[in-house]
C-alpha cells in the first residue's frame, strides 16, 4: 500500500513538473518570434527592416485570431474524415472551464512558427497585405490539417510516422511554402542580370544590412530550440538527450559549414554559418527524442552542407531568391530531418520504441518517413499554389518597382526609417565596368614605371603648385590611413581633416562573396584626408602620398590640389599664410 501510495505522489508530481514545463516551452517557442525577426531583418537592407518587424508581430498575432476560431479544431479536434481534419470547435468560448488551455496555447505557437518561416524568403517585394492574408490562411486551414495527420491522432500518426517537434511538420511545410512564394513573386529588382531571351546570366549578391542582429536572431533561436524541441518531453533522462541531441546537430552542423565554405570560397562565410546552425536544428527536430550523439552528429553535418548546396541551387539553378536561405534551411533540411528518422532512430534513446535501417531496423519506418514527406509536400503545394494565384490575382501578391526601390518602410507604413537618427546607405546595388589597368605590374612603387603610379593614384592638379596656399584633397583605402597619417606628421604637416567615406573609381569592386555569390560593389570603404599647405611644398605632399599609398592595384586612391584664395583664424583674426601657422 506505501508503494502503491509513494508511486501514485511520485507520478502526480511528475505530472506537475512536466505539465509546468510543456508551458515554459510553449513560452521559449514564442520568443523564437524575435528571433526570426531578428534573422530576417539583419539579412535584408535596411529600408525594409520595420516592414520585416511588422510581418513577424502580424503573424502571430493574426494567427491568433484565425487559430481561436478555425485552426486548432482543426487540429486537434474530433477525428473526422478517415483521419484527415480535426472538427472546428468553439470550446474556447462554449467551454472554457473544461478547455484544453496549455494544448492550446503549445500548438499556437508551433503554428506561429510555421507562418513566420515564409516571411524571409519573401522579403522586401511582397505586399503587406498580401502577406496578411497568406499568413492569416496558413494559421486557418494549411498548417492544422496537416499537422492534426501528424500529431491530432490522424492518419500518418496511425501509420507510424514519427515527426517528434515539427521537422516535417512545421519547417518543411513553412520552407515549401516560401519556395513556392518566392518562386512566384520572382527576384528583387536587381538580383538576377538576363540576356534579351531572358536568360539569367549572373547572380547578384545583396549583402544583409546588420549581421550582429542576424547573429543575435540565431542564438536567440538556438536557446528557444531547446523548448521547441524539449517541451513535450515526459521524463527527466528523455529531455536531458534532448537537450543532448538539439546541442550536437547544430554545432557540427555549423563546424562543417564553415570548414566547406573556406575551402569552397576561401573564406568562412558568416551569413552561411549562422544558416547552419539553424539548419542543424531543423534537421534534429523530428528525431531529437529517438536518436543519440551518433545519429545527431551525422544528421548535422549532412545538414551543414545541405544548407550551402541549397543556398546555391535556389541561386544558379532555380533561380529563386530567397533573401534569408528560409528554403535551403526549412525545406531541404526539414525533409531531411524527417527522413533521417527511418535512418537513425534506436530504440537505445530514453522512451524510445523505434529502430532505423541503420540501427537495424529495417525500412519499414523509412517507408513511412518517405510517405508523410511526400504527403505534407503534395498538400502544401496544392494548396498554397491556389492560395497565392488567388492572391495574385486579386489584392496582387507583388509591390510595384517604385515601392520596391524606395523600401517597403517607407511605402507600406509610412515609416522613413527604423532606424531613425543613423544615416545607412546602401552601396551594394548595380555593377561596374573593369578597368583597363586592374593589373598594374608590381606593387613596388620604385619599381613601378610612372604610368603604372599614375593609374594606381592619379593626381588632378588644378593649381599652381609653386605659388599661393593650396589644399590637398586625398582620398585612400581605410588600411592606409595609419602610414598615411604619419608620413604627412614627419613632412610637417601637423593638421588634417579626416572623414570616413564610401567612394568607387571604375574599377570592378572588392571581388568578394556573400552566401556563394560575388558580390557588385559599387562604393567601397575609403578615408578622405584634407590638408592645407603653404610653406610645404605640394609636390613633397604629393610624393609622400603616392609613395605611401601605392599597392600596385587599382583603387589605391585619388589626390586633389586646389588654390586657396583666403584662410581665416577664427581665434584671431589672422588670414591668409599667418592663419596657418599653428597648424603647419
Amino acid at each position: 500500500m506505501t508503494q502503491e501510495l509513494t508511486s501514485m505522489i511520485t507520478q502526480s508530481v511528475n505530472d506537475q513538473v512536466f505539465g509546468i514545463w510543456f508551458l515554459i516551452g510553449a513560452a521559449l517557442v514564442f520568443w523564437m518570434q524575435a528571433g526570426f525577426a531578428m534573422v530576417e531583418t539583419g539579412f535584408t537592407r535596411a529600408k525594409n527592416a520595420g516592414n520585416i518587424i511588422m510581418k513577424n508581430l502580424m503573424d502571430f498575432c493574426i494567427g491568433t485570431v484565425v487559430f481561436i476560431f478555425l485552426g486548432f479544431g482543426l487540429l486537434l479536434g474530433e477525428d473526422a474524415l478517415g483521419g484527415f481534419i480535426g472538427l472546428p470547435t468553439l470550446g474556447i468560448f462554449t467551454d472554457y472551464a473544461n478547455f484544453d488551455w496549455s494544448n492550446f496555447v503549445f500548438n499556437l505557437v508551433f503554428c506561429a512558427t510555421a507562418a513566420t518561416i515564409v516571411s524571409g524568403a519573401m522579403a522586401e517585394r511582397t505586399k503587406f497585405l498580401a502577406y496578411c492574408v497568406y499568413s492569416a490562411v496558413i494559421s486557418a486551414v494549411i498548417y492544422p490539417i496537416e499537422a492534426h495527420w501528424i500529431w491530432g491522432g490522424g492518419w500518418l500518426s496511425r501509420l507510424g510516422f514519427h515527426d517528434f517537434a515539427g521537422s516535417c511538420a512545421i519547417h518543411f511545410c513553412g520552407g515549401l511554402t516560401a519556395l513556392i512564394g518566392a518562386a512566384m513573386l520572382g527576384g528583387r529588382i536587381g538580383k538576377f542580370s538576363r540576356d534579351k531571351n531572358g536568360k539569367v546570366t549572373r547572380v547578384h549578391a545583396f549583402p544583409g544590412h546588420n549581421l550582429v542582429i542576424g547573429a543575435l536572431g540565431c542564438f536567440i533561436l538556438w536557446f528557444g530550440w531547446y523548448g521547441f524541441n524539449g517541451a513535450a518531453a515526459t521524463t527527466g533522462p528523455q529531455l536531458a538527450s534532448i537537450f543532448m541531441t538539439t546541442t550536437i546537430a547544430p554545432a557540427v552542423a555549423t563546424v562543417a559549414c564553415m570548414i566547406f565554405t573556406w575551402v569552397r570560397y576561401g573564406k568562412p562565410d558568416v551569413s552561411m554559418c549562422l544558416n547552419a546552425s539553424l539548419a542543424g536544428l531543423v534537421a534534429i527536430t523530428a528525431s531529437c527524442d529517438v536518436t543519440d550523439a551518433f545519429g545527431a552528429f551525422i544528421i548535422g553535418l549532412v545538414a551543414g552542407l545541405l544548407v550551402v548546396f541549397g543556398v546555391w541551387f535556389c541561386d544558379y539553378v532555380l533561380h529563386v531568391d530567397d533573401p534569408v536561405g528560409a528554403v535551403a534551411v526549412h525545406f531541404m533540411n526539414g525533409a531531411w530531418g524527417t527522413i533521417a528518422v527511418g535512418l537513425f532512430a534506436t530504440s537505445t534513446a530514453p522512451e524510445s520504441t523505434l529502430d532505423g535501417v541503420f540501427y537495424g531496423g529495417g525500412f519499414g519506418l523509412l517507408g513511412i518517413q518517405l510517405l508523410g514527406v511526400a504527403a505534407v509536400g503534395i498538400w502544401t503545394a496544392v494548396t498554397m499554389f491556389i492560395v497565392f494565384k488567388i492572391i495574385d490575382h486579386t489584392i496582387g501578391l507583388r509591390v510595384s518597382q517604385e515601392e520596391e526601390i524606395e523600401g517597403l518602410d517607407s511605402k507600406e507604413h509610412g515609416l522613413a526609417s527604423a532606424y531613425a537618427g543613423f544615416s545607412i546607405m546602401d552601396a551594394t546595388a548595380g555593377g561596374m565596368v573593369e578597368n583597363e589597368n586592374t593589373d598594374l605590374g608590381t606593387s613596388d612603387y620604385h619599381v613601378a614605371s610612372e604610368a603604372q603610379k599614375a593609374a594606381a593614384v592619379p593626381v588632378v592638379k588644378n593649381a599652381d603648385l609653386n605659388t599661393g596656399i593650396h589644399k590637398v584633397v586625398i582620398i585612400a583605402r581605410l588600411s592606409r590611413y595609419e602610414r598615411l597619417k604619419t608620413a604627412l606628421n614627419d613632412l610637417g604637416v601637423t593638421g588634417m581633416t579626416v572623414t570616413q567615406v564610401m567612394g568607387c573609381g571604375i574599377q570592378k569592386g572588392a571581388g568578394e562573396k556573400y552566401r556563394g555569390v560575388e558580390m557588385d560593389v559599387t562604393v567601397l570603404p575609403k578615408v578622405k584626408v584634407e590638408v592645407v599647405v603653404a610653406h610645404i611644398p605640394v609636390a613633397d605632399v604629393i610624393d609622400t602620398a603616392k609613395k605611401v599609398l601605392y599597392t600596385g592595384h587599382v583603387g589605391d586612391g585619388k589626390i586633389f590640389v586646389y588654390s586657396v584664395d583666403q584662410v581665416v583664424k577664427v581665434r584671431t583674426g589672422e588670414e591668409g599664410v599667418q592663419a596657418l601657422q599653428d597648424v603647419e
